[in-house]
């Protein structure tokens, strides 16, 4: 661990000093490297497939930890919109003269060497390697072993790029030691590491977040919810409930309750129920949810469970203050969205709501750093500090003042 951690630091020496241009040759060789060797990458897929089968993996896991054609052109796409993205290193971020006649300028800078922990996805091992890249970090990466194949296959298509053009492979690394130790080992490594970033299970996180001393970035559950206000377009508000929670009910910005306004709930209800039933959609629901529609009783629990499934919880509230409140209570702080046409109880609840991502009649399986401009994200940040919400390439530096004086003495 000591060894490879001190080869980390060092390649993070040589990849704050590549140019723009350089970077940006890179990774348009490294998506390409994903396309050539997609046959191999697959293959490797297979295999973590197999064995999710064998470990009953459920349904959301093996959506989330399968490859094929599509998807592994879908990595390599989002590398080349990494390539295109603004050059995030360099950037002057603000600068003044002072008094004492010294200019000083606030310049962006990597934050250096970063440790990401995460699971299932094996995306995530392209996604992150080519932003840490993209903004003159390094990346150790530690996936989960349902995607080991995966991942390894991935990571040294990268690497094999990274030497071809004179560069560590170190400079996207898979943790060497994967097992629960080498994480604890890791996460405490703070003379050589500047950043943990832990996305999955909340079991993860709170391990991540207790134990580490390293500098931490949570990315925590999210449990998500939709508003539908008494003022909401009916048609709208079915459609996009509907997506928030079907489209792909084991990411972290799917639907896991609906919050229905009781002043429309007699109306909307019936046709929320029908249209949930098409996609097999499982709906547990509060009291008043009961004396309308027949569906299973929601316990309390529910409400605070993210099932990355096909389960959704309803409830009925007392308007947007209702809303507002339970949000307040069971919310993760990571996408909340409002149906309505009412411009006034739109900002309401955009200002008021506290959460990474807040969304006026629109779906929050939006919450992605592709879907937001960024190519890709490390994760969804539930922290408020540093970065929120999708993590890309300018989340990933820091900044330094650089001062130039002319002789100068205080």
């Amino acid at each position: 661990m000591e060894i490879f951690l001190k080869e980390a630091r060092a390649s993070s020496r040589v990849l704050s000093a590549l140019s723009s241009r350089q970077k940006n040759r890179i990774l348009g060789a490294m998506a390409e490297g994903l396309r050539n060797r997609s046959r191999e990458i697959i293959e490797a897929n297979t295999l973590d497939m197999q064995e999710a089968e064998i470990d009953h993996l459920s349904t959301s896991m093996k959506d989330r930890l399968l490859l094929n054609r599509e998807r592994v052109e879908a990595m390599a796409k989002a590398i080349e919109e990494i390539a295109a993205l603004k050059e995030p290193v360099g950037r002057v971020l603000d600068g003044w003269y002072t008094d004492a006649g010294f200019k000083i300028e606030k310049v962006s800078v990597p934050i250096g060497v970063i440790g990401v922990i995460y699971e299932s996805r094996p995306n995530v091992t392209s996604d992150v390697g080519a932003l840490c890249f993209k903004s003159g970090n390094v990346a150790i990466l530690k996936g989960g072993k349902e995607a080991e194949h995966s991942n390894k296959a991935i990571a040294s298509i990268l690497q094999s790029v990274l030497e071809a053009h004179g560069l560590p492979k170190s400079a996207i690394a898979l943790l060497p030691d994967s097992s629960r130790e080498g994480v604890a080992k890791l996460i405490k490594q703070d003379s050589h590491v500047d950043l943990i970033v832990p996305r999955g299970g909340e079991a993860l996180i709170r391990y991540v977040s207790r134990h580490a001393t390293v500098p931490v970035v949570k990315h925590d559950k999210g449990l998500c919810h939709t508003y539908v206000d008494k003022d909401a377009d009916v048609n709208k508000a079915l459609a996009v409930t509907i997506n928030a929670k079907c489209r792909r009910p084991g990411i972290c910005g799917a639907l896991e309750t609906l919050l229905i306004d009781e002043a429309i709930a007699q109306e909307i209800l019936p046709h929320m129920k029908e249209a949930y039933e098409a996609q097999g959609t499982e709906m547990r629901g509060c009291p008043k949810t009961l004396e309308i529609i027949a569906v299973d009783a929601a316990a309390r629990e529910d409400y605070a469970t993210e099932y990355l499934d096909n389960i959704l919880t309803v409830k009925v509230v007392q308007g947007v203050e209702g809303a507002i409140a339970h949000i307040q209570e069971y919310g993760s702080r990571h996408s909340e969205a409002i149906i309505t046409e009412n411009y006034t109880t739109a900002e309401h609840f955009l200002n008021t709501v506290d959460a990474a991502c807040v969304y006026l009649n629109a779906s929050t399986q939006f919450t992605d750093g592709g879907e937001f401009g960024f190519g890709a994200e490390v994760g969804i940040s539930t922290n408020k500090l540093h970065a929120r919400g999708p993590m890309g390439v300018n989340e990933l530096t820091t900044y330094k003042y650089k001062i130039y004086g002319h002789g100068e003495t205080r």
